[in-house]
């Protein structure tokens, strides 16, 4: 199982990589992460910058 930190402005998530389903760009320069089962996170960063944390995480080897 991977885990990708994600910065928001409440705090930090840590979230297991292959739960995520979709990014969606969110007003005031954040992203809306959807997770499979869960309602969607709002992260600070653009959909651009999201995407590139989560497969840098991702291509990281255990």
């Amino acid at each position: 199982m991977k885990f990708v930190t994600l910065s928001s402005r409440g705090g930090n998530y840590l979230v297991v990589a292959s739960n995520i389903a979709w990014l969606r760009t969110a007003e005031n320069g954040q992203t809306q992460i959807g997770i499979v089962g869960g309602s969607p996170l709002l992260v600070t960063g653009t959909i651009e910058e999201t995407a590139a944390t989560i497969l840098e995480a991702n291509s990281k080897s255990d």
